[in-house]
């Protein structure tokens, strides 16, 4: 897909997710859960728009759990979670992707892609069109009619990223969804994604444990330890977009990634020292 000259003019006056006025805002969130485990601890973050924003940690540092509570799949203990934009009115679209695709086996691809419209009230001849248009943006569009049996693991992923984008979400939170995918698989649709973002005008929060996949897609990296989970750095990757293969073998990159490997090493120091 190749960007928009449209597209390209936007993102180059794209605000700084830090400075501009936040999608949406963490406020001491904590997550206590019945059995005594302290997911999150005073989690402050702000999410700008049009941010791709990466939270990379080792496993069990929270970030899912994080992700969850943005995504309103559970409560904070304490702290808040706040959408300023709801205050002019404007509703939080925003939409999952899991680390499974979970389509429903019975259903062909556009039809797991038609669900979200189908809760939402939305049929006929719209519906059809606008999940034709989302299998198109993720390179499905020959596959309307499969069913996930016939797919591979990338191509059902493919899927689920349609389903999610079909409502034309503000937010799209991601939880580790290319982790069980292989390498080769796993860079084309990192590619692809980028791709999408570049084009549209939705936020990202993406969860992943790899350093490499989180400097390669976000302007932003929030660092997460465990015991209990919380923010322990947050790194600008000041690198432009698009980015593409040539991104992974740039010094740039390297110099992200040794920085963010680092900070991944201090998590893991957190988290022994805390076990």
């Amino acid at each position: 897909m190749i960007v928009s000259a449209a597209a390209a003019a936007a993102s180059d006056d794209r605000p700084a997710g830090r400075s501009a006025r936040p999608v949406v805002s963490c406020r001491g969130v904590a997550k206590l859960f019945s059995n005594g485990t302290l997911a999150l601890q005073n989690v402050d973050l702000d999410i700008g728009r049009h941010q791709f924003l990466s939270l990379l940690g080792p496993s069990g540092c929270g970030k899912s759990t994080l992700l969850r509570l943005i995504a309103g799949l559970g409560e904070p203990s304490a702290g808040l979670i706040d959408w300023p934009a709801d205050r002019e009115g404007a509703d939080h679209a925003l939409s999952f992707v899991f680390q499974e695709p979970t389509l429903m086996p019975w259903a062909t691809a556009i039809k797991n892609v038609l669900l979200p419209l189908k809760i939402a009230g939305v049929g006929g001849d719209e519906a059809r069109a606008r999940a034709a248009d989302a299998l198109r943006l993720v390179g499905l569009s020959a596959f309307e009619n499969a069913y996930p049996r016939e797919l591979s693991g990338g191509m059902k992923m493919r899927v689920s990223i349609a389903r999610a984008l079909v409502t034309k979400p503000q937010v799209l939170l991601m939880d580790e969804p290319f982790a069980a995918l292989d390498e080769i698989t796993r860079f084309k649709l990192n590619n692809d994604l980028l791709r999408l973002w570049e084009d549209s005008n939705f936020t990202v929060v993406f969860v992943t444990h790899s350093v490499f996949e989180s400097v390669f897609l976000s302007e932003r990296i929030v660092v997460m330890a465990a015991r209990p989970g919380r923010i322990i750095e947050d790194i600008d990757v000041a690198a432009p977009y698009p980015r593409r293969d040539e991104y992974r073998t740039s010094p740039l990159y390297n110099e992200h990634c040794r920085r963010a490997s680092a900070a991944l090493e201090r998590a893991m120091a957190h988290h022994a020292h805390h076990g």
